[in-house]
């Protein structure tokens, strides 16, 4: 078996599962589930009957390229969401299933480990392990592909002074120079920040100085709880001047899906766009791995990124959610307004419990689930920056959104009754 699988540790879920052994809830209430982040919002029937009438699709394989309208859709959705100049759909575009396996993917095609594998004469490892660098909390899809791909995850801490953004600038020189891969989220999971345009220039800079390339997770760019739209990866290196030339987008690639956005995560349908180069590599390694969209898939899809009117609503909906529950939490706990994205990061001190046991408690008595902090991030230069928060995914429809908020109200004012009592 591959050594590196002893490397991977449980997913979240399957941590809360075990946290939630033996425990039955409070069954006086119908269970609620903030802990995943799965849209519930329903799929836009327009999308499901592009999906349907393309059932024909079937009967044929699919490139592993994906079809030109497909490529153009996506191609045309950038350059109107974030300004940017034509993207070339045959080369600077590649559809993929779901963001999540290409996130994953991408460390395969980028990692070279050969160095760390090389021994002196006396047997010794030569070179040290290359490095992934990605924030921290994250993705837990990060941190698997870099260990998979022979290499070690370098974790960042978000900060909350900075609005739970990362400090680039304060990685030694040492770890960038051993950085092949940056993994960045923006918005981000679960904390919800955005990279700033100096924050860009300065990663840019890093990249030109040391080669590796950045990977930019944008699946929560549609939702945002402010006038203005996140600044997206290429945006950012459209306002920079890396967007033309002789080679557009050097050394960065854009992540994003409909999963979201659309509510149709169940179509397993999103893109990789930006370096042509990488892409060309990338096009490669994705034709052995299989990753080819059906034509069924495809169809809805190029009507998914056609339409901004579902979107325009669906990004309603959570800010409806949004500005009625982050009020009544602040009641009880710490938590404010994210930027974008559809996760409160809530933090738990003030209930008198650790992450772990107010989730366990407010499952068992109120019937609702939420995900430990500790569990979306890795101890860290001293800490655990997910330690003491939860994150709640408000994913529910309004009402049911709503009831779950009151119920960790009540839930928070039993704790202190309780704590009251305590001699």
């Amino acid at each position: 078996m591959n050594p590196h699988l002893d490397l991977l540790h449980p997913y979240p879920f399957e941590k809360l599962r075990q946290l939630f052994a033996g425990v039955t809830p409070n069954a006086d209430f119908a269970p609620i589930s903030l802990g995943i982040g799965e849209p519930k919002h329903p799929t836009p029937p327009f999308i499901e009957r592009a999906l349907t009438h393309a059932m024909s699709g079937l009967a044929v394989y699919p490139s592993t390229l994906g079809g030109e309208p497909l490529r153009v859709a996506i191609a045309r959705w950038l350059e109107r969401r974030y300004g940017v100049p034509a993207l070339d759909p045959a080369t600077a575009v590649l559809p993929v299933n779901g963001s999540r396996e290409a996130l994953f993917g991408i460390a395969h095609c980028v990692i070279d480990s050969s160095g760390s594998d090389s021994t002196d004469s006396n047997g010794k490892t030569a070179g040290a392990k290359p490095l992934v660098v990605c924030p921290n909390p994250f993705y837990q899809i990060y941190e698997g592909a870099a260990y998979l791909a022979g290499a070690e995850p370098y974790f960042i801490n978000s900060e909350p002074s900075r609005n739970f953004a990362c400090d680039y600038a304060s990685v030694p020189a040492a770890v960038w120079e051993r950085t092949q891969l940056l993994y960045l989220c923006s918005p981000g999971n679960p904390t919800g920040a955005t990279v700033s345009l100096d924050d860009w220039k300065l990663l840019f800079a890093l990249a030109d100085r040391h080669d590796f390339l950045i990977a930019a997770d944008e699946c929560y760019s549609e939702i945002y709880h402010t006038s203005a739209a996140p600044l997206g990866a290429l945006e950012a290196a459209h306002k920079l001047g890396r967007s033309e030339g002789a080679h557009p987008y050097h050394r960065l690639v854009v992540f994003s899906s409909l999963s979201k956005r659309s509510n149709v995560p169940g179509m397993r349908s999103g893109f990789v766009a930006g370096d042509a180069a990488v892409l060309k590599k990338f096009l490669l390694y994705r034709t052995y791995s299989g990753g080819a969209m059906s034509p069924p898939v495809q169809a809805a899809s190029v009507a998914a990124w056609g339409d901004e009117e579902h979107v325009q609503e669906n990004r309603n909906k959570y800010r409806e959610k949004f500005h009625l529950v982050t009020p009544l939490l602040r009641q009880v706990l710490d938590v404010e307004l994210p930027d974008a994205g559809f996760y409160l990061w809530a933090d738990v001190r003030r209930s008198g419990l650790s992450d772990t046991e107010f989730a366990r408690r407010l499952f068992a008595d109120y019937n609702v689930t939420v995900l430990p902090g500790s569990y979306l991030a890795r101890s860290a230069h001293g800490i655990n920056p997910g330690q003491d928060r939860v994150r709640m995914a408000l994913v529910a429809p309004v009402d049911e959104g709503l009831e779950a908020a009151q119920r960790i109200v009540q839930f928070c004012h039993a704790l202190r009754a309780e704590q009251a009592k305590q001699p």
